[in-house]
């Protein structure tokens, strides 16, 4: 079980950092250019979004966790509803996978983008 609450936290002391973007073209910029370390999905969003996000994450190698309501993803980073965000810090990414390491989907191995 992931700690939800613990990880949308997390999000929202990065998001306070500076180190989060938000909304689907920051989060699909973010990972196409190699700056983010973690791409966050909504549980609710479209299946369309999830494929979308699963399929890029899955190319670039980056981590993808799939976690919380559009308007929980969306509250835990002072915004309003959000279905993708992505997290543009290594140390912030990894606490984050380190929450979640058995729930993650998408390119990294655990997480290591090494």
């Amino acid at each position: 079980m992931i700690p939800e609450k613990k990880v949308l936290s997390m999000l929202g002391l990065a998001r306070r950092a500076g180190k989060v973007v938000s909304g689907e073209f920051s989060t699909e910029k973010a990972v196409k250019t190699g700056k983010a370390f973690l791409a966050v999905v909504a549980a609710d969003a479209s299946e369309n979004t999830q494929k979308m996000f699963r399929d890029m994450c899955r190319f670039y190698e980056v981590p993808l966790c799939v976690i919380g309501t559009k308007e929980e993803l969306g509250h835990a980073i002072g915004q309003q509803m959000r279905a993708s965000a992505a997290v543009t810090d290594e140390n912030f990414a990894h606490t984050i996978l380190k929450m979640t390491k058995n729930e993650i989907d998408g390119g990294g191995q655990n997480g290591d983008r090494e």
